[in-house]
């Protein structure tokens, strides 16, 4: 076993057997590097990640490339999940670089952490394209030996253009969201969709999670009908295709086509959380049966699949069961009448679209759901087909389950279970919201500062990020509203606290004020957000990501906090703090209107929660 062994990652524990000597993100690892004056390898995935498995049985777990890793190289394993600092730090340069991202992402670093070489899979023989992982490490271990100015001159370049454009950038609070401006991301969003199959974009296709509930809060305000149409096309195809379990519940983290029919079959905990919301908001927008059903069962998935011992929520179900992708969730016309018979079996083949061609490979369906059943007899049958095929299911290899504790996503579900068991009366969701706060405060929280990880209730050694704080807050701040216990409002303020002091910085504008007592409350200056604390181990440069992309930007999710606290605890200065953390979000609104999606959503919010009295005594009225 090599130095992963202690790990709390699944991820990393996935790799503690392999040969190759794996050394944990750390100074040390880097330190060694130095020591024995050879380049670092860093390698970034997450336990649920197809092609990361990939790669490990290739490359990993082959001992010739182990040995040349391990005599060439200081090899770091990294769970993106974990670091999404590390992460977004490296993906910005992969990026850069090769003009695409993905994990696994393989990248080459000098001994201060600059990258001069990045990628995301190699294969362990070459295939037209792309040159063999084996021979790749040799080409970079003969241009660190005989070319080594030119690597750090590469190094030195890509790490200062990326400081340049990816620290943060100051944001003033007088950038507006008003109705104009609200008006027009929904006018943007309306000429992105797909008027084919609904959502935004083309394959592979995400679930536009963030985007909807701003949709949904959007017509909530303004009554606009056509923003509500966006939403309820693009639920119900979601819900009908195979991206949705038809028999469990819970989504996969995106389609592989355009028409929501083949998922990538993993699933997120933040993915199902932020749809939960969505569905819930829908069903109150609209009462439709479909919108009520999709979201308690993703509720119950929640619980039943992800929940861990200690009440927490685990982050993922894998991609692969046994290596294979689908293994546990795909049929044929044969193994469904082997389940219901020669009479329903063929009935359910017709009423999941499972033939004999199949939609997915070797013959076999992705169930999916077109139409309801008619009537009440058909119904009841549908209904006693999901369960037999359902335990059936349940006796086939189940994929892995990523079963860390990420706080950030868990303030996630928190928040949506919270929703859930409000609009539904359902008490048995409220009690698993706060089962999982609970764990949080035991296990994740210190004196105000927030730990990203645990396993099995023990804590990792890695601080939260801006996304965490953000989060947990709200959820803590929502669960308060929820049952009037005033501690879960002051966690929220603790966490609020550190946020202010530790992930943002003023910019003056340009006179010198450094008789003033606190810069942070003047008006002329700017904010500068960033995704990492103040006291945090310095990257190469301090990350800042203002864009909701499968999560809520760090920005947006602190927005959320603050405008959750402000009103439940009916604090002007949460507030404002709010419309400062909506800087990003205003320059996004009518240009990129759907990696703004969380960020729009808490500005519609405020604008339909606050009446003008209430926030005119504030400064950035």
């Amino acid at each position: 076993m090599n130095r992963l062994g202690s790990a709390t990652s699944p991820y990393l524990l996935q790799h503690a057997n392999n040969p190759v000597d794996w050394w944990p993100w750390g100074e040390e690892a880097i330190s060694e590097a130095k020591r024995r004056d050879v380049p670092i390898l860093i390698s970034v995935g997450y336990a649920a990640c197809h092609w990361c498995h990939v790669m490990a049985h290739e490359s990993f777990e082959d001992p010739s490339i182990a040995a040349l890793m391990n005599d060439r190289y200081v090899c770091i394993k990294v769970d993106r999940e974990e670091r999404p600092d590390v992460d977004a730090v490296y993906m910005a340069a992969t990026q850069a670089m090769t003009g695409h991202g993905g994990w696994p992402m393989t990248v080459f670093a000098t001994h201060d952490g600059r990258p001069f070489y990045c990628g995301t899979y190699f294969p362990k023989v070459q295939r037209p394209g792309m040159i063999s992982f084996p021979e790749l490490l040799a080409r970079v271990d003969e241009t660190w030996r005989n070319q080594r100015e030119e690597i750090e001159r590469v190094g030195a370049q890509v790490a200062g253009e990326l400081a340049r454009t990816g620290a943060a950038q100051p944001f003033g609070g007088g950038e507006a969201l008003g109705d104009e401006t609200l008006a027009a991301a929904v006018a943007v969003l309306a000429g992105e969709f797909d008027p084919v199959h609904a959502g935004f974009g083309g394959a592979p296709k995400f679930p536009p999670s963030m985007t909807l509930v701003h949709l949904l809060r959007h017509h909530q305000r303004t009554g606009d009908t056509p923003a509500l149409d966006l939403v309820a096309r693009t639920c119900e195809a979601m819900a009908r295709g195979g991206i949705y379990d038809q028999l469990g519940g819970g989504f996969a983290r995106y389609a592989v086509d355009a028409t929501w029919t083949i998922p990538h079959f993993e699933k997120m905990l933040y993915d199902n959380a932020l749809l939960l919301r969505a569905y819930v908001l829908w069903w109150k927008a609209s009462d439709s049966p479909l919108a009520r059903r999709v979201a308690q069962e993703t509720a119950q998935f929640l619980l039943r699949d992800l929940r861990t011992t200690e009440n927490g929520f685990a982050s993922a179900l894998d991609a692969d069961t046994d290596g294979v992708e689908g293994l546990t969730y795909v049929w044929s016309p044969a193994s469904l009448t082997e389940v219901l018979g020669e009479t329903d079996g063929p009935w359910a083949a017709t009423l999941f679209g499972v033939t004999a061609r199949g939609n997915f490979e070797h013959g076999e369906s992705v169930l999916e759901l077109p139409a309801d059943p008619d009537g009440p007899e058909n119904a009841a049958r549908y209904e006693r087909a999901r369960e037999l095929l359902f335990a059936a299911r349940a006796l086939r290899p189940q994929p892995h389950r990523d079963d860390k504790v990420v706080a950030a996503w868990n303030g996630l579900a928190i928040t949506a279970l919270v929703e859930a068991s409000l609009a539904f009366e359902d008490k048995e969701l409220l009690a698993a919201a706060t089962a999982a706060a609970e764990l949080l405060v035991s296990v994740h929280i210190t004196d105000g500062r927030l730990v990203r990880t645990s396993r099995d209730g023990r804590a990792s050694v890695n601080q939260g990020v801006l996304e965490d704080y953000g989060c947990v807050a709200e959820a803590f701040a929502v669960l308060y509203s929820a049952n009037g216990e005033r501690r879960w409002l002051e966690l929220a303020e603790d966490l609020l606290t550190t946020v202010r002091t530790q992930f943002r910085s003023v910019v003056e504008r340009a006179e010198d004020r450094a008789d003033q007592a606190d810069q942070a409350d003047r008006r002329d200056d700017q904010i500068a957000w960033h995704d990492t604390a103040a006291d945090s181990a310095a990257l190469y440069y301090r990350p800042s990501d203002p864009t909701d992309n499968a999560t809520p930007s760090g920005l947006s999710a602190a927005a959320a906090a603050f405008a959750a606290y402000g009103l439940a605890a009916g604090s002007l200065d949460h507030l404002d703090d709010a419309y400062l953390a909506l800087g990003a979000t205003a320059r996004l609104a009518d240009r990129a209107p759907r990696f703004a999606g969380y960020g729009l959503a808490v500005a519609e919010a405020l604008a339909a929660e606050i009446p003008k009295a209430f926030v005119c005594p504030g400064p950035f009225c």
